[in-house]
């Protein structure tokens, strides 16, 4: 008896082990995969606080907490069940979706470019592109957490199939393990990261007036006087990095159609900036590569600026029109 309890207890130490190395390899592979979809979380982090602005600071946290599950929603319910179709049933499709993905993060991070250098012709553009409507104030925060959850189903569809297509050859309970870490994850990262955001000139306010110390008044005013720049930055770094990854994306899967001529000469101008100072050489390979992505990116884009607001965007107010004529009582 004792020798089976033995075998017994060295059969539960081995499945232990066995699991312990699947828990570490899930964690290893969604830490991964979510890295890969870095610029789309950078820009919904970055885009997130302008859906709070213009509400008292009582409503903020609750917004941020509808948009937050809003977002989890899309992602388990919507977008994790599409990513294991595409995968079992039609994995060819996962590269055209991930260029057109690409593409959309090109299009937005060169609008903003475009904004800036150019804001009347850029407003002139948003008003072709979506015109604006004018809902009732008291209805509001239910169209801004509207349309806040719609932005982050475009942007969570990205960020869960470029997840996918960094997960080959594993078994389906794997896949679906990992996506979910990566799903609850970068929802925890960014929404924690908006109301932290959004609550920052409140909590530097709290201190800079009530602080116990000359230290924490100092602290407040400090974080008054940074949460300006600090959320400047976060936008431009937001648009770099959607360009930057929209570029990538987008010259990966020309390769992967066989016009490769791209990618190579991204690979051979990553090369030659190895070459330039070897010491350095990967940290120069990896900045090259990133430079090239960002201007392939910015390219694509705004030449997509234009077909956005003279094609795409006209046809797709039209087909909204008509389902809302359909939707419409009496008919």
């Amino acid at each position: 008896m004792s020798v089976g309890l033995l075998g017994l207890l060295d059969d539960v130490t081995a499945l232990a082990k066995v699991a312990a190395a699947s828990i570490d390899d899930v964690a290893g592979q969604a830490a991964k995969a979510g890295l890969k979809a870095a610029g789309a979380v950078i820009d919904d982090a970055a885009v997130t606080p302008n859906y709070v602005t213009g509400f008292k600071a009582d409503r903020e946290l609750p917004i941020v907490w509808q948009i937050a599950v809003g977002s989890i929603r899309n992602k388990l319910l919507f977008l994790l069940p599409a990513a294991i179709a595409l995968s079992l049933f039609v994995p060819w499709l996962i590269t055209p979706l991930l260029m057109i993905g690409g593409a959309y993060l090109c299009y937005e991070g060169a609008e903003k470019v475009f904004e800036a250098l150019f804001p009347h012709a850029a407003h002139e553009h948003e008003h072709e592109a979506d015109a604006p409507e004018h809902p009732d104030p008291s209805k509001l925060e239910e169209e801004r957490v509207a349309g806040a959850i719609q932005t982050d189903f475009i942007l969570s569809a990205e960020i869960m199939t470029i997840a996918l297509a960094a997960l080959p050859g594993l078994p389906l309970w794997e896949t679906i393990v990992i996506l979910i870490v990566v799903a609850f994850g970068i929802t925890a990262a960014v929404y924690g990261a908006v109301a932290l955001i959004v609550k920052a000139d409140d909590i530097g306010l709290a201190l800079a007036t009530k602080g116990r110390t000359g230290a924490g008044r100092a602290l407040g005013r400090g974080i008054l006087v940074a949460m300006p720049w600090v959320m400047q930055t976060l936008s431009v770094v937001g648009t770099a990095a959607m360009i930057w990854v929209g570029g990538g994306i987008v010259a990966h899967g020309l390769a992967g159609f066989g016009l490769g001529f791209i990618e190579h000469g991204i690979e051979a101008f990553a090369h030659w900036a190895e070459e330039l100072v070897p010491q350095i050489g990967g940290f120069l390979g990896e900045l090259a590569t990133i430079a090239a992505d960002l201007v392939l990116g910015l390219v694509l884009g705004l030449v997509l600026i234009p077909i956005v607001g003279k094609v795409i965007a006209p046809a797709w107010r039209a087909i909204r029109g008509l389902f809302k004529r359909d939707a419409a009582p009496g008919h």
